[in-house]
């Protein structure tokens, strides 16, 4: 997953009912934490970190756990306007779809640290209401457990759609922003994945077909 950093004054595809004006990041933070502290007595927190979270999560967690979730795929194909591009030449950073499966690390947070930590989370991921936070079922080699992870919709106009090669190779050609270029934060999150031993392919080829010689 990958710091949203869109705008949200980008309007709505003409009838497209995920509206921008409509999405209260308060709300949805509330929703959230209702939804954790009612898993259980002391419940624990999993994160589901699938593409910067895995190399860089900002937090110590007490546990990691490569996971498996089924029924979301990770690809780069959300517009990024700030942190890995501009608004003249936006840039892509990473997101959580639904379809196929993920590869990724599960991250957990003990009970008494989650309250303390899920601010700094929710602002790293959401300081514009762009993902749609979501629990998700993540198989690990020591059993399932229940993750947040931060999934984007394709009703979202920050959703960028099919990009042709010639796209992508423009994109990682040119797109900076202030956390840097997106060709150096997709070999990242590659060089991230092979440290945990999570192969993607799909990423691998993109790279291989799209990014400039050195």
């Amino acid at each position: 997953m990958s710091t949203a950093d869109t705008r949200l004054s980008s309007p709505a595809k003409p009838g497209n009912p995920w509206d921008p004006a409509q999405r209260d990041g308060q709300r949805m933070f509330a929703e959230m934490v209702a939804q954790w502290r009612a898993q259980g007595p002391r419940p624990d927190l999993w994160v589901f970190g699938y593409a910067s979270l895995v190399w860089r999560p900002e937090f110590q967690a007490a546990e990691q756990r490569l996971a498996k979730v089924p029924g979301y795929h990770r690809c780069l194909k959300m517009w990024s306007r700030v942190n890995r591009g501009t608004y003249e030449r936006p840039g892509l950073v990473f997101a959580l779809m639904a379809g196929g499966s993920c590869q990724g690390v599960a991250l957990r947070l003990p009970h008494d640290e989650v309250e303390a930590m899920l601010p700094t989370l929710w602002a790293r991921e959401m300081p514009n209401p762009v993902y749609d936070p979501k629990w998700v079922i993540a198989d690990t080699a020591e059993g399932r457990v229940r993750a947040l992870a931060f999934t984007l919709s394709r009703r979202s106009p920050n959703f960028t759609g099919t990009l042709s090669n010639e796209r992508y190779q423009e994109i990682f050609a040119h797109s900076t922003g202030r956390y840097g270029t997106t060709l150096d934060y997709a070999r990242q999150t590659l060089k991230g994945l092979d440290t945990h031993g999570i192969k993607d392919h799909a990423l691998a080829r993109l790279l291989r077909q799209c990014a400039p010689a050195d």
